[in-house]
């Protein structure tokens, strides 16, 4: 293998053992007018922080701001700790993907660029007339790309508590010109099932303690309908604790349950994935 980009432009800068360390991908949100990139950089490298930013930089003729992922997500609004390292401090971009745009803001609303080829998957699963549930919809990436490739659904009910992602959200579905699909609900999840109707499909994207929501899936899914039920497993037993949450509350509500899919979505940090489990719920 030769030798990775960023440790190239580093090679003068940092030790042999720093470079060693040095992150071998980061995100980039955002398009060519404008991006931003987001890379964890170990602790043991946090002296040479500048220095690694400048080389993304220097990398990236379009990147105009380095964040430095300092945890996961966490909190009530699920949000990573995101340590502006240089660059400009207005961290607002439009990122594009498939045809359509979302503008957001990745200190204030977290978005995954490497969950494109999920969300086009997820889309493609989508059929006409179908109403959609997607809980912790952020700035709507997950909406616009079903509407997008399926135009004839119809109804997309679109939950998320932190409200500067609400405002994201209405934002990107006018400028998509696709509001006329959508009920956007600023709240909890918990809240919401009972004041809407029954949903064909859900979208549970939120990998980190989706299980705690899936009572509420089933309390709002139609007999027949379909959950996509997101989770993080060891790479050496991926989907068995995923199909026992979604079994263990089926019994609750006196349901089966059908896998259809079983899913590698991501690698979630050291010998960890992001799975999905599309289910289908049965009387």
């Amino acid at each position: 293998m030769g030798e990775r980009p960023l440790a190239k432009v580093l090679k003068n800068k940092l030790t042999k053992i720093e470079l060693s360390l040095v992150p071998r991908s980061y995100d980039m949100i955002g398009s060519k007018e404008k991006e931003v990139a987001i890379i964890e950089i170990p602790e043991e490298l946090d002296h040479k922080k500048k220095e690694i930013a400048e080389a993304v930089i220097k990398l990236n003729k379009n990147v105009v701001s380095v964040l430095n992922k300092k945890s996961g997500r966490k909190g009530v609004f699920r949000l990573e700790d995101l340590e502006l390292v240089i660059g400009n401090s207005n961290t607002e971009v439009i990122h594009r993907e498939y045809g359509y745009f979302i503008k957001l803001d990745p200190q204030k609303v977290f978005f995954s660029p490497r969950e494109l080829t999920e969300r086009q998957r997820i889309s493609g699963l989508v059929k006409a007339g179908e109403n959609v549930l997607i809980m912790f919809s952020g700035s709507m990436p997950y909406g616009i790309a079903i509407v997008k490739r399926q135009p004839l659904v119809k109804k997309i009910y679109g939950v998320e508590i932190n409200p500067e992602a609400h405002e994201y959200a209405k934002e990107n579905i006018a400028k998509n010109k696709v509001s006329h699909k959508f009920t956007l609900i600023n709240d909890d999840v918990r809240n919401v099932c009972s004041t809407i109707e029954k949903i064909d499909r859900i979208v549970m994207p939120y990998s980190i303690g989706a299980y705690q929501y899936l009572d509420e899936a089933f309390k709002c899914i139609k007999n027949g309908g379909v959950i996509h039920f997101y989770h993080i497993a060891p790479e050496d037993d991926m989907f068995t604790e995923a199909e026992s949450f979604a079994k263990s509350i089926a019994d609750d509500f006196n349901k089966k349950i059908d896998v259809l899919n079983r899913v590698k979505v991501l690698p979630f940090g050291t010998r960890y994935w992001k799975i999905c489990l599309d289910v289908k719920v049965l009387v």
